[in-house]
């Protein structure tokens, strides 16, 4: 008896589908597994047998030759077992042979005593599913919540072997699984611009760079707000859009940093890691590449507090893929490419005792030390942050609220909305254009602005022209830094209202990028 099962594997953040194919014969009884198997997918004859046979039925005393297809390509994980589980008592006659599984497809790990558990990745492999024709996918109760966001796929929660093989063969039917309605994002409760008392300059740059999607460094001496400033700029930012919560949810998932029965992510990420991690950590890697911090920041932000003391081969590690949006890692096993459209977050002293420039606090540092503390942060990197903003020691009347009631996350999240779609409809008219220069995924705000298109959208009055002039031939400003300025300056014009961008837009684009000219 020849029985072929499908279950799906993952490459980079898509799904494939796999083919559990068994052969059954009455000769000596034996199990061979093949088709390129890794050790967690060979170690799967050992639970399937035990998961059989704590289930209360007889392993088949049949010759069993079970083959993953396409048999060329390294099979990784254990997603594979249930399926292969329902591949051989299909072909033992445990499940009947009259049973038609070419529209099923079985994705989940075994446990010994025959409960299904989760695994990674079953989004990405339930759209695999469905557009492969496929219109039933089974697996875990912890994964049903994430595979029922696929439309156009019916989804069972599986909680055991033994109930699984009583509906397939039509004795007690399971009940299909059905997503709860997306809710709204109600993110980051607790974390408001309205517990940050003064510094006004920081907020409104944040909110420029919410606005825009542009990177951010803050510096400034220690205690001033820096962190807990840039923990608060995610409550600022728009809502996930469904297509974003897909993208997040499939790296959340791939990463198995997506909670049991979660379904789809509906907030922004938001991703701090200490400064003692490596290269790897950040862009992804591994023997077999998996995401890293930047893919699982996509959609969101990545927030580099204390720069300086991350390791310089990591903050070097993100100067392409803070250009493409991407990541492409390459290993022996293979080549993988991951989303990485996050906004960047840097927080720093200027100097070791944090204290250079401050007014009253003296700075125990020497000036060659000073200067080597600074060099650890690079003219490319820099270049590549848009907005750059001192964060001063607040005075006793602004800590103790003597500059009125702050303004709340939601207050500044309406305007950054309505700056959005006020950019959104001027690319929509342009997207059909003849001569349009839209990016892959198309532009969700201006920082994804390519040079063609900086060219059309980003024009400055004549005012707004002298003043660039003046910045660029006095600051030495490189190619990529006029262009930056110049989207800053559209995202300050699109919260004024504004289609064209006067003087005062690009004079306050141009002090939101002159730090660097008074510390490096």
């Amino acid at each position: 008896m020849l029985s072929a099962v499908f279950c799906a594997g993952i490459s980079g953040i898509d799904g494939y589908i796999v083919t559990a194919e068994c052969s059954a014969t009455g000769a000596i009884p034996c199990f061979e597994l093949v088709g390129l198997p890794d050790t967690a997918v060979k170690e799967s004859k050992e639970r399937i047998r035990a998961a059989i046979e704590n289930s209360g039925i007889r392993f088949p005393e049949l010759a069993l030759t079970l083959n993953l297809a396409p048999a060329d390509r390294k099979k990784e994980g254990s997603a594979y077992d249930l399926a292969m589980l329902v591949s051989i008592l299909h072909a033992g006659g445990v499940i009947g042979h009259d049973i038609g599984l070419a529209g099923k497809c079985f994705c989940g790990e075994l446990s010994l005593s025959g409960k299904v558990r989760a695994v990674r990745g079953v989004l990405s492999m339930c759209a695999a599913a469905r557009d492969a024709g496929i219109e039933e996918f089974y697996t875990s109760p912890d994964n049903a919540a994430e595979a029922a966001v696929v439309e156009g796929m019916k989804v069972y929660a599986v909680d055991d072997v033994a109930s699984l093989v009583r509906h397939l063969n039509g004795e007690e039917l399971l009940e299909p699984f059905y997503a709860e309605p997306r809710e709204e994002d109600a993110s980051y409760i607790g974390l408001d611009f309205a517990d940050v008392k003064g510094q006004q300059r920081v907020k409104r740059a944040l909110e420029i760079a919410a606005a825009g999607g542009h990177n951010v460094l803050l510096i400034g001496p220690p205690g001033t707000g820096k962190s807990m400033l840039a923990k608060r700029l995610p409550s600022i930012l728009p809502p996930l859009s469904f297509e974003e919560s897909l993208e997040t949810t499939k790296i959340h998932s791939i990463s198995g940093v997506l909670p049991a029965g979660a379904g789809l992510v509906n907030v922004r990420p938001f991703r701090s890691p200490h400064h003692t991690m490596s290269a790897p950590s950040l862009v992804g890697g591994g023997k077999n590449p998996m995401p890293g911090e930047i893919s699982l920041a996509h959609n969101g932000v990545l927030f580099l507090d204390e720069l300086p003391e991350f390791s310089k081969s990591v903050t070097e590690a993100l100067r392409q893929p803070l250009e493409d949006r991407q990541v492409t890692i390459t290993r022996a096993n293979g080549r993988v490419t991951y989303p990485s459209s996050f906004q960047l977050v840097c927080a720093m002293n200027p100097c070791r005792c944090g204290y250079f420039g401050h007014p009253t606090h003296p700075c125990t540092c020497k000036e060659a030390d000073i200067h080597k503390y600074l060099a650890k942060i690079s003219g490319p990197l820099l270049d590549r942050i848009d907005i750059q903003v001192e964060v001063p020691s607040l005075s006793y009347d602004e800590l103790s609220g003597g500059g009125g009631e702050a303004e709340s996350s939601a207050e500044i999240r309406e305007r950054v909305i309505k700056a959005r779609e006020f950019a959104a409809a001027r690319f929509e008219e342009y997207k059909d254009h003849p001569d349009g220069d839209m990016p892959t995924g198309g532009i969700r705000c201006n920082a994804d602005l390519t040079p063609r298109l900086i060219r059309r959208f980003c024009r400055p009055d004549e005012g707004g022209a002298r003043i660039l002039e003046g910045a660029f031939n006095k600051m030495g400003l490189s190619a990529r830094a006029y262009d930056r300025i110049l989207r800053v300056a559209r995202t300050i014009a699109d919260l004024a209202g504004a289609e064209e961008i006067s003087a005062p837009h690009v004079a306050e684009a141009v002090q939101l990028r002159s730090l660097d000219r008074k510390y490096w």
